[in-house]
């Protein structure tokens, strides 16, 4: 950015307080920025130890180190990056009714959303992705493995930092989204309220909530691995579920499984019966 007046969202001619200088009240009543702060205060409460105990589970258990769990599991890691770097700071300069921290910090606190944001939403793609390959198997004999899902996370974080990285050092802004940025762009006399475009970027934020319960949560091997560190309650043998249980699937074009009657015979030492009538 060129000059400092450039990181004003709103302005009022009333007010000659900076973003850093004191409360911003004449961009909004007061009850906006406490119910900003009540928000943020929930996101951050929540959002931060549900993604730190699946970073827990993670290491403490090795079963969870699957291929498939490194995405989930970055996806995690990046929200929990988000809740202490972004969350909080946002959620005490609510509190303040303006950016406390300064504007280095408020540049760093963007960096790290725009940057958390991205990882979750492309680690979010891959993973999807990986689904298509697995059940519709367009590759044939294709295993995903290890190497591949690490190559995954190095690729959300390179996509990641490489494109939340330009506003900080102050080329270009961060604008919350892709949809609302474009039409802004092309439409210069648009009308908007600025400050509505605060208003997805918020409440993506709850992100850091529901991604841990809906991707790991609700998945019974963290679960049950979840469970046993936080209420020390231990694995049975019906709910230890072995890793190949919920193992990625998968996609692979390879021989049938052997027949009772074949696995039988090749114990005898005998040939495989032949699978026709006839041979």
């Amino acid at each position: 950015m060129s000059g400092e007046e450039e990181f004003y969202l709103f302005k009022n001619g009333s007010s000659s307080l900076g973003p850093w200088d004191g409360p911003q009240y004449h961009i909004a009543p007061r009850w906006a920025f406490y119910l900003q702060t009540a928000f943020m205060g929930f996101v951050f409460l929540v959002g931060t130890p549900l993604n730190a105990i699946v970073l827990v589970v993670t290491v403490k258990y090795k079963k969870l180190r699957q291929p498939l769990n490194y995405i989930l599991v970055n996806i995690s890691f990046s929200s929990f990056i988000s809740c202490i770097f972004s969350v909080f700071t946002v959620f005490i300069s609510s509190s303040q009714g303006y950016f406390v921290f300064g504007k280095h910090m408020c540049s760093l606190e963007g960096f790290v959303g725009a940057t958390g944001g991205l990882v979750t939403g492309w680690s979010l793609a891959f993973l999807a992705f990986e689904r298509y390959i697995v059940i519709c198997k367009p590759f044939g004999n294709f295993r995903f493995s290890s190497k591949h899902a690490l190559m995954v996370v190095v690729a959300t974080w390179v996509i990641g930092v490489g494109v939340a990285i330009p506003p900080f050092f102050g080329w270009s802004s961060y604008v919350p989204y892709a949809a609302l940025a474009m039409y802004m762009v092309n439409n210069r006399n648009h009308g908007l309220d600025l400050r509505l475009v605060t208003i997805p970027a918020f409440f993506s934020k709850s992100a850091c909530v529901y991604n841990p319960i809906i991707y790991c949560f609700m998945n019974k091997q963290f679960r049950v691995c979840i469970m046993e560190t936080v209420c020390g309650k231990p694995m049975t043998d019906d709910s230890d579920i072995s890793s190949s249980a919920q193992r990625t699937e998968v996609s692979s074009v390879g021989p049938t499984a052997m027949t009772h009657k074949e696995r039988w015979g090749r114990e005898r030492g005998d040939a495989a019966p032949s699978l026709h009538p006839w041979g």
